[in-house]
């Protein structure tokens, strides 16, 4: 007979044996190149809000005398929009869990995160206050969680242990290439404020079709998994570190070393036009975006695949963390254009290997293959609820001392801070 867990699943029997078990069979090119593809819409709607078109949209309402008030306007909306994410995350995975659609579990999550996605930034074009631009953020940014809450549960659905390194680094490498195409074509082509968000959610609804509608979902029978109640959501959030103490050390480091790459990169065009005082603030962000580019699609392919080849986690992401607080220390104590190039660099290489190691790592110490839609919802947290508070916890930080090299030392300490957490998972190699 089932047994329901204190997850709300339901144990391994012989007809959830399938579900419950590590996939073994790898997945194809062609599966890896669809995922690739929804990822590269996604942080093409995701992150050239955030690096541009938010920051300047905020900055036009407000227009306020001190650039920290701006900020801290920017900062304002992105905290909101990480509270929410808090929830949705989770609920969204422990929902996806449960879905007994015929078209999957994943799947109708996915196809209704990219439509509310994409509909909430044309929404977000139109708005002329800040209530309206708030608004429309939080929700773009709910949707996004939906979205990616699914297409990161697909990995341990579907991606035998082996080759996860390197397929989640086709999560990083498309982050990378997307900000700087984005960047390059909004700023090119001249586009407004809706032009911008408009070309985000075309990009996004037609670069998510080929997963959506081509790769096959398994389909959860009903009665398998426990219907979802507030009592089992309330405690399925809790994921005790003294039973379950790798997941809690992994959960740790992802919200350090996030946190101190947020600190290092959200403030990055403020840097160049008010620290740095740089003519061509938004030339020189897509030139340092360029060096981070390479150096993250490089280190996020080929570093994940070593680490598959290895079968060793914790190195590479203990390495990476270093990277990264090294770049945010260069920027600490050389402030200049050149010691940026270096930093952005470095950051690309540190990064890249984090996100595609670390992402496999993270499916390693899940504590129940039944709700891991809901476990990595809460690994996920830690991937966009720092970069949502970063930006108004490091205009503080640079408002409190009038200058960037705190936040910088900030940036780099959380990092290492991470490095360390990372070292105390002991049941990954």
């Amino acid at each position: 007979m089932s047994k329901v867990t204190n997850n709300g699943a339901v144990s391994a029997t012989p007809s959830t044996q399938s579900l419950a078990d590590v996939p073994t069979r790898r997945v194809s090119g062609r599966w890896i190149s669809f995922f690739a593809l929804s990822w590269f819409g996604v942080w093409i709607a995701q992150l050239t809000p955030v690096q541009l078109l938010l920051p300047l949209q905020v900055e036009k309402f407000l227009d306020a005398a001190d650039w920290v008030q701006n900020v801290l306007g920017f900062g304002m909306i992105s905290g909101i929009a990480g509270a929410f994410a808090l929830i949705a995350y989770p609920l969204t995975g422990a929902l996806s869990d449960r879905t007994t659609s015929r078209f999957g579990r994943r799947r109708p999550w996915i196809a209704g995160g990219t439509a509310g996605f994409a509909l909430s930034l044309l929404i977000l074009g139109l708005q002329t206050s800040l209530t309206g631009i708030g608004m429309c953020w939080v929700v773009a940014s709910t949707f996004f969680c939906v979205l990616t809450a699914a297409l990161t549960a697909a990995i341990s659905d579907q991606v035998p242990v082996n080759q996860r390194g390197y397929v989640s680094g086709w999560i990083s490498a498309p982050q990378a290439i997307g900000i700087i195409a984005v960047l390059v074509l909004v700023t090119t082509l001249g586009l407004g404020t809706f032009g911008g968000y408009a070309l985000m959610a075309a990009l996004l609804v037609v670069l998510s079709l080929p997963f959506l509608l081509l790769i096959p979902d398994a389909v959860l029978p009903q009665g398998i998994v426990a219907p979802l109640t507030l009592h089992s959501l309330l405690e399925g959030m809790w994921i005790s570190p003294r039973k379950f103490p790798d997941f809690g050390w992994t959960l740790l480091s992802r919200i350090l070393v996030n946190l101190g790459n947020a600190f290092g990169t959200s403030l990055l065009l403020y840097f160049l036009m008010y620290g740095l005082k740089v003519p061509d603030a938004e030339g020189s962000l897509i030139l340092l975006t360029l060096v981070y580019m390479v150096f993250v699609i490089v280190a996020s392919l080929w570093l994940g695949r070593l680490s598959d080849k290895l079968g060793r986690r914790r190195v590479f992401v203990f390495g990476s963390s270093v990277l990264q607080a090294a770049a945010a220390l260069i920027l600490a104590f050389i402030p200049t254009v050149e010691a940026a190039t270096v930093g952005a660099a470095l950051l690309g290489l540190g990064y890249g290997c984090f996100l595609s190691v670390d992402q496999a790592l993270a499916t390693e110490v899940l504590p129940d293959q039944l709700s891991r839609g809901k476990d990595l919802g809460i690994m996920n947290i830690a991937l966009t609820v720092p970069q949502a508070f970063a930006p108004m916890l490091g205009a503080l930080l640079v408002s409190a001392v009038g200058g960037f090299t705190l936040l910088f030392l900030v940036s780099g300490l959380t990092a290492l801070a991470g490095a360390w957490a990372v070292g105390q998972v002991k049941g990954v190699r």
